[in-house]
């Protein structure tokens, strides 16, 4: 066990700094779901072909996609197509930027990008299985592999099409593997192996995130505190590897560098999702390449706690000290 010898206001500020620009962001949105020229185009389209049940491709249904939806996309497209002649603003609209569908899927580059995720945790697990069985960590980096699976195929599923039962369970499991990550971080750091101590750790990881999805589903669903709440989540489990990388800086020279780097390199990445822009080509916008740069960063990480597990597990089966030389 460590103490935390460095200042933690650079974080802060960085938790200060996304906040006040996200919310920013999201309070100077625009809606073109609330032009009255998309209004008055999905209100005609709907007159001419959903009142007298006119058929949509099967591709179409497949994906849940009404009429009613149908005229809302051509109506979206019809203004955007539009602005951008006229060098105008484009707008978003129900929240989202106007994005070209691929077979009935509404956010393809995003899908895509997401099943390339998934496939990464899911390329490891033979990696993770390896560890040695009497390494204490070996169980939770296991799981950790099948929770961000199951993040990524939710996600998938979201982009795909957007519902509010979609929507839930890609923000509850993306909260999911967030919390996960701080929980076999502090186990991983802190060196707890005692099973009562373990035990307390988890139910509080538990609760937190039960409470956490009820107030989401059953209170109001708030992005807002989703996002803040994940945040903070996010960046108390960066700063205690922050921490462990400072503190084994000469202890490890080969391998201490990657944590803080790897910290670096997520908050590089999360300015994608702060500095939002439209879509380029209808298809590239800030969050999938967001998730297009997770993909690396995932593989960069595995390979970090597989070694570290090698380590570990070699100083344990010689009856040295963990974490200590």
């Amino acid at each position: 066990m460590f103490k935390l010898s460095y200042s933690s206001s650079s974080i802060l500020s960085i938790i200060c700094l996304v906040l006040f620009i996200t919310s920013f962001l999201v309070v100077s949105a625009s809606n073109g779901d609330q032009d009255v020229h998309f209004q008055h185009c999905v209100s005609n389209c709907f007159v001419e072909n959903c009142q007298q049940d006119s058929p949509i491709p099967f591709i179409l249904q497949f994906f849940l996609w009404s009429c009613e939806d149908n005229c809302k996309y051509y109506c979206m497209h019809q203004i955007t197509d539009k602005a951008i002649l006229e060098s105008r603003q484009i707008l978003q609209y129900y929240g989202k930027w106007p994005f070209h569908r691929f077979l009935g899927i509404q956010e393809p580059a995003s899908v895509l990008f997401s099943i390339f995720n998934g496939y990464i945790h899911y390329r490891y697990l033979p990696y993770l299985y390896q560890i040695q069985d009497f390494y204490y960590m070996k169980k939770f980096y296991i799981v950790s592999a099948y929770v961000a699976m199951n993040s990524w195929f939710w996600s998938a599923i979201y982009h795909s099409r957007d519902f509010p039962i979609t929507e839930e369970l890609d923000y509850f499991s993306a909260g999911l593997t967030i919390l996960y990550s701080l929980f076999y971080t502090v186990l991983r750091v802190f060196q707890i192996r005692n099973k009562q101590q373990t035990l307390l750790w988890t139910l509080i990881c538990i609760s937190g995130f039960l409470a956490h999805c009820s107030y989401l589903h059953f209170i109001k669903f708030d992005y807002g505190y989703n996002m803040i709440a994940n945040i903070i989540v996010g960046m108390s489990n960066n700063l205690i590897w922050v921490g462990w990388s400072i503190v084994h800086w000469h202890k490890r020279p080969d391998d201490a560098w990657k944590p803080i780097t790897l910290v670096f390199l997520i908050l590089l990445a999360m300015s994608l999702e702060i500095f939002d822009f439209p879509p380029w080509w209808g298809i590239l916008d800030a969050h999938s390449l967001w998730h297009a740069s997770t993909i690396f960063l995932a593989s960069f990480w595995y390979d970090f706690l597989i070694e570290d597990a090698k380590i570990e597990s070699f100083r344990e089966s010689k009856g040295k000290k963990i974490d200590k030389n």
